[in-house]
């Protein structure tokens, strides 16, 4: 029997990649996005499943609980992958900004919790893959907001660990670094510098979100805890576990200020 997935945000970008793998890998997909004209057409090209899924509305994780028990009898994985992100400034980040991206990124993937444990721990087993960012660990300036909801998925995702275990389900993490994707183009900015330089950073990767999901998936297999896709991404967490924080800070500083100055010396 196939295994069962269930992906939010799975129309385009990342959530689309891992879907494609999945697929590739012989699992039965379905897909949830709020876009309902783009998850259809993604259904339609992949040969999978699509349900309007909103991961600001819990009653949308329901109707989802309801569509996998229905017609697949269960489910064995739920990717909480849907996100947006939003730059600048601290003190020029809106707070209509910050409860946007919170209610996203962080309670999105509360509301799925919510609602898919009781199905999990009915059925005896489950995996969650929750997709955070190396933002979750390291934390660049102009982030503040998008820093804290990933640093809070990582924590969420540790504490779900430890809590649902002994109930046969299974959490994993994973936390890619930059790479091609959509994700900036639905962003929000406090100010145009934020924005250029998030898109510019997206834009200049060398990975995109094929890649990402191959490692993701190969990760997910592997039984990492925590999947980090980029080897630069392992060696930068090992110097922040390792240097005293002040070092660290130091270090971080003078790699912020190379990076801005090849920022602003490339193609605009």
């Amino acid at each position: 029997m196939p295994q069962r997935a269930f992906i939010t945000g799975g129309a385009a970008g990342l959530g689309r990649a891992l879907a494609k793998g999945l697929v590739a890998d012989g699992w039965q997909v379905l897909i949830g996005d709020v876009d309902l004209v783009a998850g259809q057409t993604c259904a339609d090209e992949l040969g999978v499943s699509f349900i309007a899924c909103d991961v600001r509305q819990a009653v949308d994780f329901e109707q989802v609980v309801v569509w996998v028990q229905q017609e697949w009898g269960g489910v064995d994985l739920v990717i909480n992958n849907a996100g947006v992100a939003q730059m600048g400034p601290l003190e020029k980040t809106p707070l209509d900004d910050w409860q946007w991206i919170v209610d996203i990124n962080f309670l999105g993937i509360v509301r799925a919790v919510k609602a898919f444990t009781p199905l999990f721990r009915a059925q005896g087993h489950g995996r969650y893959l929750n997709i955070a960012s190396m933002a979750g660990f390291l934390y660049l300036p102009n982030a503040g907001a998008y820093n804290a909801t990933k640093a809070a998925v990582v924590a969420l995702s540790e504490t779900m660990m430890l809590e649902l275990e002994d109930a046969g389900i299974r959490t994993q993490v994973a936390c890619p670094a930059f790479f091609r994707t959509d994700l900036a183009r639905n962003m929000r900015a406090a100010d145009d510098m934020a924005e250029k330089m998030t898109k510019r950073l997206v834009e200049r990767s060398r990975l995109d979100a094929d890649d990402i999901a191959a490692a993701i998936i190969a990760g997910m297999s592997g039984g990492d805890a925590h999947i980090l896709t980029h080897p630069q991404s392992k060696s930068a967490l090992r110097l922040k576990r390792w240097l005293p924080f002040e070092r660290y800070m130091v270090r971080m500083r003078k790699d912020i200020r190379k990076l801005d100055a090849r920022m602003a010396c490339s193609p605009k």
